[in-house]
């Protein structure tokens, strides 16, 4: 390798540390937000039909429901994306400059090989399937539990609160739709 393929080799290693760097860290405070959520929950329903009842609190269940669950779609959505990136535009960037160097593209492609097999594994999608389940359990199903139980316990609710309710529960939706699509099912590259 002549010293400008060697420095662009450096700057690419460099940019992969980063990426790993970044995806840990949103690996780390996503995983997180599951505890965070069910804290939340505990509290709430703890203040929503404990000593001092108050089943309106029910109402804030899907509110922190949409908000932790927004924020972990998104940080897992950047998590496969700089997976992704990696995959496909930075081994294809090392490979080229390996070519012109004159090196052999497979061990090039074996720098980044855990970036693909821990994709290929027989059981990720089976994997991927029960994750998706606990996002929309964690995220979807437990605030929409919290606006029926709601509805059951005050039958006679003001306006506002069933707008209210009417309105999360569409955001709800939407948002297990959001969890559905961003799924990341696929194997391999």
């Amino acid at each position: 390798m002549s010293d400008e393929q060697q420095e662009m080799f450096e700057l690419y290693l460099q940019e992969y540390r980063k990426l790993k760097e970044e995806q840990a860290q949103r690996i780390g405070f996503r995983d997180n937000l599951l505890y965070v959520t069910l804290a939340l929950f505990g509290t709430v329903l703890a203040f929503a039909l404990g000593d001092g009842a108050n089943p309106y609190a029910l109402l804030v269940l899907p509110w922190v429901s949409l908000v932790l669950g927004w924020t972990y779609l998104v940080n897992d959505q950047k998590i496969s994306a700089i997976g992704q990136y990696i995959r496909y535009t930075l081994v294809e960037k090392v490979s080229n400059l390996a070519c012109r160097a004159g090196a052999d593209i497979g061990e090039i492609e074996s720098i980044f090989g855990w970036e693909i097999a821990h994709r290929s594994d027989k059981h990720r999608k089976r994997r991927k399937i029960e994750q998706l389940i606990i996002d929309e359990i964690a995220f979807v199903v437990s605030g929409i539990v919290a606006l029926i139980a709601f509805w059951i316990l005050v039958p006679q609710m003001q306006l506002e609160a069933q707008i209210l309710g009417w309105i999360e529960l569409v955001f709800l939706v939407i948002l297990g739709i959001e969890i559905f699509l961003y799924a990341d099912l696929g194997k391999g590259r």
